[in-house]
């Protein structure tokens, strides 16, 4: 399998361009053309295609470091077949399982990256809001003096009000929050695609400096 180099979207944060090039790796993405008259065949609209090609290009074959949630996420970011649902349009896979989850990494019809199991559940509004949100987790987790995990319940309890959103994971289900030496990653699309509201989890960094909070 030949490897290549990343050149990470200038869209991105420094801190995640940082993050994509000296961390993941980039191997051969797939070529959504040569299926494009087979998809065509079975019904694929060529709008839906080119969307799934448009995400091969830009995406296609990046392998990220695993997340610490999700049992780490996609092992590399590419598309498969589209697929429609009545309710919720269509989407195609974001890349394949790293382990065994319940449920199947998606890109949904607005672009959006989520999971699909029990039902739909976007995470981010943005494919950039996920690897924003993996950046995130590995520069916290390596500067942080304590990190606290609480699950279920206690998710609720957090108090949040004197934190301000973390606007670059571009969060729906799964959010980032910033407040005076922490960091705070919330994880609560696994409970709503299962509908298991135990499998809510959260993540506090603490003791960060202004370089740990905002690297």
């Amino acid at each position: 399998m030949s490897l290549y180099l990343v050149d990470p979207p200038e869209e991105l944060t420094r801190r995640a361009r940082y993050f994509v090039s000296a961390h993941a790796l980039r191997v051969a993405p797939l070529d959504v053309d040569q299926y494009r008259t087979r998809w065509l065949g079975l019904g694929i609209p060529a709008t839906e295609i080119d969307r799934a090609a448009a995400y091969a290009r830009r995406w296609g074959g990046l392998a990220l470091p695993p997340a610490p949630h999700y049992d780490g996420g996609p092992r590399i970011l590419n598309p498969d077949t589209p697929e429609r649902s009545p309710d919720e349009g269509w989407w195609f896979e974001a890349g394949a399982q790293r382990t065994a989850v319940p449920y199947t990494f998606v890109i949904g019809p607005q672009g959006e990256f989520g999971v699909h199991g029990d039902r739909w559940t976007p995470l981010h509004s943005t494919v950039e809001g996920w690897v924003e949100s993996v950046a995130l987790a590995h520069h916290a987790s390596t500067w942080a003096k304590t990190i606290t995990k609480v699950t279920g319940q206690d998710v609720d309890a957090l108090q949040l009000d004197a934190f301000e959103a973390v606007p670059e994971v571009a969060g729906l289900a799964d959010t980032w929050w910033r407040g005076g030496d922490s960091l705070v990653a919330i994880y609560t699309g696994e409970a709503e695609c299962m509908v298991a509201p135990r499998c809510r989890t959260a993540f506090i960094y603490s003791g960060l400096d202004t370089w740990g909070l905002h690297g």
